[in-house]
């Protein structure tokens, strides 16, 4: 090696550990929201991976995508892309672990990657798209994940967007199943008669049982369950902050802290209140009902009609 060699390696191999450095600090200064500013610095970094889901609930499809979206952004549909399956008659449920591993590592995500999950942000239903994802990372033990706060709207009106399609290079995600994350129908029936917070985090007429799911059996809520609509968690697509979030559990006559179970009808909008509940307030006991009142309905549960 010449002189100029003995000069250039050391600068090279510190500048690649600066790099490497830089792209560790990515994942480790992420809250559970991000907003738009903290994508745009980050947009750039190895191991952050924005992942688009914007979908049908919007009008929005890959073909929305192409014509406009966050520069580097991986895009999966959140409806048809395998995020939910049905399972015994239930739509909207968490798929094998072995079938999101195959999806998430389609999209070029591994495990040491930050995923930034961003909806339309547009509405609560939307931004559900968003903590349904999020959910399911958490569920399979990886937590370098955040929701764009305001999602792709709050991105797009304040930076510029890219076009085309963006082909990941497919990678190895490996899940583990995190069980105390969800609740299941027996744990729901152990919880009515233990009197564990019951989150209906579905619109209030819902709740009351004077309209009801298309797939669910009957009208109706979980007996002595408390009503948190999804609507009231955010303005649009942005979320209320942590002291707005507190004051609805308590008007709704839920504890901040301690055992409690979000559910909807199958788990979307339940996933809204599980983010709230876990993630913004912090209480890392709440858990989703993934079945919530389709599963409980069909399966003969007792339901409580208050209108």
């Amino acid at each position: 090696m010449g002189i100029a060699g003995l000069w250039i390696a050391p600068i090279l191999a510190a500048a690649a550990l600066v790099f490497a450095t830089a792209g560790a600090q990515a994942a480790t200064d992420a809250e559970p929201l991000v907003d738009a500013a903290w994508v745009h610095a980050h947009k750039d970094d190895p191991n952050v991976v924005v992942l688009d889901v914007r979908n049908g609930i919007t009008d929005d499809s890959r073909e929305t995508f192409e014509q406009g979206h966050i520069p580097g952004a991986v895009y999966s549909n959140y409806l048809q892309a395998g995020w939910r399956t049905k399972r015994d008659g239930v739509p909207g449920q968490l798929p094998s672990v072995e079938s999101l591993e195959s999806l998430i590592g389609g999209l070029g995500i591994d495990n040491d990657d930050h995923v930034v999950v961003v909806a339309a942000g547009e509405s609560a239903l939307d931004m559900g798209s968003a903590t349904r994802v999020y959910w399911t990372f958490k569920v399979l033990g990886h937590d370098r994940v955040s929701v764009l706060n305001g999602g792709h709207a709050a991105y797009a009106s304040r930076y510029q967007l890219a076009q085309g399609w963006n082909q990941p290079a497919a990678a190895q995600f490996a899940g583990q199943l995190q069980p105390q994350l969800i609740a299941d129908r027996q744990e729901v029936a152990s919880a009515l008669r233990s009197g564990t917070g019951l989150m209906d985090n579905r619109p209030t007429k819902q709740y009351r049982g004077a309209a009801k799911h298309p797939a669910a059996a009957k009208p109706g809520t979980l007996p002595g369950a408390r009503n948190v609509p999804e609507s009231r968690l955010t303005n649009g697509g942005t979320f209320a902050d942590k002291d707005r979030i507190a004051a609805l559990l308590k008007e709704a006559g839920l504890e901040r802290e301690g055992d409690q179970i979000a559910f909807c009808n199958t788990g979307h909008w339940a996933s809204l209140g599980w983010f709230a509940s876990h993630e913004i307030l912090g209480n890392k006991q709440a858990k989703v009902y993934d079945g919530s009142m389709t599963d409980w309905t069909l399966n003969g549960g007792e339901v409580e009609v208050l209108s």
